[in-house]
């Protein structure tokens, strides 16, 4: 019997240590610290989501529920915003403006909503005006359903692409053996909407029995950083991993990205979810990191403030407290460095149309990037 105990737990740690494998290690290299930072705006508990204004103030989502509109630096908090669920992981999300928004005025906003069927909350996309520092003209344009108790992966994030497209992120809401791979369910899924909010005629499960069309790609876990590639022009995403396998993919048409099928992480308890890290017709993310570094909030550098940064891709870590600056060739990560170590959970990063990239940290607020 003892023989068979120390089979088996020798088998476990084994299957257990292949799960979490190495990353065919890109090295993280530390801090070179050429930069200063400046506080835009502090006592933001958790600052989701940020959106430039043509007059160069910023929204900013706080994920309890308030939206502050900022100016030099004063925070006014903007009315009649939506009850939010703020539950767990869930609360008031993204924030973004329509492309063409110096002329519509629409204001596009994620966050957790008690709408719908079932007690508790699923993530909503709305959008909206400003107008005397209040939401008006409110119109749902999405709601995932149906709504749950359970408190964690609700993504979410919002970007549009060249073609005018939106794409929001919700994650699957903790049911992950139900909703990823299920087309005829939301959660675990990114979406692609006209900016109205109606459905493209080309979107891939358009005219598919039982399918919710608005689906663009499925398989996800917990989606929290979505961005446009600037060069390419391609939607690129990241996700939360269980314990390991945080991912980074450029989002196809269609595609199945996997979770729970494949997978580079192993559950929090450390069993097993699933034995195959690639399966045919399952797209393999273009990185995954291993530990997982929670990461939260993306953006593209680009301009010429800072030149070493020009053309790579920035990424928020909750885990480990830093910004990560991930190097590219193309669509290939070539490299890895630290940006604000120990600045705290990082939520999120953006570049703001002045050209200085902006972080928000939660318990801190927004902080602005200074080159040297």
């Amino acid at each position: 019997m003892k023989t068979l105990s120390l089979l088996f737990f020798s088998f476990f740690i084994f299957n257990c240590e292949a799960q979490l494998k190495t990353n065919d290690a890109i090295p993280l290299q530390e801090d070179a610290k050429n930069y200063s930072l400046e506080t835009v705006a502090d006592g933001i508990n958790n600052p989701w989501g940020m959106a430039f204004l043509p007059d160069g103030s910023m929204l900013v989502t706080e994920k309890s529920g308030t939206l502050y509109h900022i100016t030099k630096g004063t925070k006014t908090e903007v009315k009649n915003v939506p009850a939010v669920y703020n539950r767990g992981q869930g609360g008031l999300m993204d924030i973004v403006l329509h492309p063409n928004y110096s002329t519509n005025g629409w204001i596009y906003i994620t966050y957790a909503s008690t709408e719908g069927e079932g007690e508790g909350g699923n993530t909503q996309l709305i959008r909206a005006k400003l107008e005397n520092e209040s939401l008006t003209q409110i119109q749902s344009l999405y709601k995932c359903g149906p709504n749950t108790t359970r408190g964690q992966h609700f993504g979410s994030r919002i970007v549009f692409d060249n073609e005018g497209y939106l794409y929001f992120s919700a994650g699957e809401r903790g049911n992950h053996f139900v909703n990823p791979q299920d087309i005829s369910r939301d959660n675990g899924k990114i979406y692609r909407l006209n900016d109205d909010g109606s459905i493209p005629k080309d979107n891939p499960f358009v005219g598919q029995a039982n399918a919710k069309e608005a689906i663009y790609s499925y398989g996800h876990r917990n989606p929290q950083g979505l961005v446009k590639n600037p060069v390419t022009g391609k939607i690129w995403e990241h996700e939360h991993g269980p314990q390991g396998g945080d991912e980074i993919n450029i989002i196809k048409k269609g595609a199945n990205y996997g979770w729970p099928v494949v997978t580079y992480g192993i559950d929090y308890n450390n069993s097993i979810i699933s034995n195959e890290q690639q399966k045919p017709g399952i797209e393999n993310p273009i990185y995954y990191w291993v530990p997982s570094i929670a990461p939260s909030g993306m953006t593209f550098v680009s301009g010429d403030k800072y030149p070493d940064w020009k053309g790579h891709l920035l990424v928020g870590s909750l885990k480990f407290q830093y910004l990560e600056l991930v190097k590219l060739d193309g669509d290939k990560i070539i490299g890895r460095q630290k940006i604000a170590t120990d600045i705290g959970r990082l939520r999120n990063v953006t570049q703001g149309p002045d050209g200085f990239i902006y972080m928000g940290v939660e318990g801190k607020g927004i902080l602005k990037i200074i080159p040297n």
